[in-house]
């Protein structure tokens, strides 16, 4: 079996509540992921009670766009 081409490197940190710092490659600085509007109500978070951010499900699909 070959090797692997690449290996993606991420480490993700739980701020608080539903926010998480992303460290990827390539990237300076940490990627933010939360929750917003419809997303926050889902989950059942205030307005206001955390900032809002893309959620990981915005990335995949922007990914998947690409």
């Amino acid at each position: 079996m070959d090797e692997p081409k690449y290996i993606s490197k991420v480490r993700i940190v739980r701020e608080r509540g539903p926010v998480r710092s992303a460290y990827i490659p390539a990237e300076a600085e940490a990627v933010m992921f939360g929750t917003h509007d419809e997303v926050r109500e889902h989950y059942g978070t205030a307005p206001g009670q955390y900032p809002d951010h893309a959620t990981t499900l915005d990335y995949v699909v922007a990914a998947a766009a690409g």
